[in-house]
């Protein structure tokens, strides 16, 4: 059980990500601080640069190390370790200048030392600050998805699957409403309203029947003891024609004269009543 616990430790020491290279850089060996405010570079003197090589910042699991190496033959001359959460300790910026910093570096035995640290370029510089970033967040994603593995699990306790599958002898009903047997949906909805409308139409613009051409109705009834009104149902519902008067013949207009004249008063003078009778008989 040890050798495999070992073994799986020495497979993660070897497990290593490089995240930045720079050729060549600048160390060192600075003045203790002089004040509480940080380092400054322009304090370091050109006789205090100690040595000159290649840069590699490297991610081992939760840890960063910024490895200074031989160019030539790769051997390693400081290491400085940048564990979670501690940045700022290990890894610090100069008050004066973007391309300085000051590392502490490890010897694995419990010694440590402060050593400037100086790039050519400014873009080198930069890209060291992203390279020490890029870890950092690296380590935040790996937190996070433990948490939200955990928080998984937790809730999958709480909460078990439940067995929707159904029982011996139980049914589902389902009820499905009849088609009608003709149309075929919206469409033919809408093509019967349509007929009905234009069916409605046709009957409302039918001309007149031709027996009841020129003649007007009053939009109000008759009163009801209108005798001429009442004298005309009575014809029409017996379907008899009013009673005519007995056959007369060619003379008769000349005795209804007669006695018309006989009604009218008398007048002195036969002139008078022979123009009379005569306008009379001319009529």
């Amino acid at each position: 059980m040890a050798a495999s616990s070992s073994s799986v430790a020495e497979e993660e020491e070897a497990f290593e990500h490089t995240l930045l290279v720079v050729r060549e850089v600048l160390v060192y060996k600075i003045p203790p601080r002089s004040s509480s405010g940080g380092y400054k570079c322009g304090e370091w003197l050109q006789s205090d640069k100690i040595w000159s090589g290649r840069l590699r910042v490297v991610s081992c699991g939760d840890r960063c190390e910024i490895r200074l190496e031989d160019p030539g033959s790769g051997e390693l001359f400081a290491a400085c370790f940048v564990r979670p959460g501690q940045r700022e300790n290990s890894v610090e910026t100069v008050l004066d200048s973007s391309r300085y910093f000051v590392l502490k570096i490890e010897d694995g035995q419990g010694k440590h030392a402060f050593i400037g640290l100086g790039f050519n370029e400014r873009n080198e510089a930069f890209d060291f600050n992203v390279a020490l970033s890029d870890h950092e967040k690296y380590l935040r994603r790996e937190h996070d998805k433990e948490t939200s593995i955990d928080t998984d699990e937790s809730h999958i306790e709480i909460h078990p699957a439940v067995n929707h599958r159904l029982k011996e002898g139980e049914t589902i009903r389902i009820k499905v409403k009849n088609k009608p047997a003709s149309g075929g949906g919206m469409l033919s909805t809408a093509g019967l309203s349509a007929g009905a409308s234009s069916k409605h139409k046709a009957t409302t613009f039918l001309s007149p029947p031709p027996g009841g051409a020129g003649k007007l109705r009053s939009p109000l009834p008759p009163p009801p003891n209108d005798s001429a009104t009442a004298r005309m149902n009575l014809g029409r519902n017996s379907g008899l024609n009013p009673p005519k008067d007995s056959a007369r013949r060619p003379g008769d207009s000349l005795q209804d004269l007669s006695a018309i004249e006989r009604s009218l008063p008398s007048t002195t003078g036969s002139g008078s009543t022979k123009s009379a009778a005569s306008g009379w008989a001319a009529f």
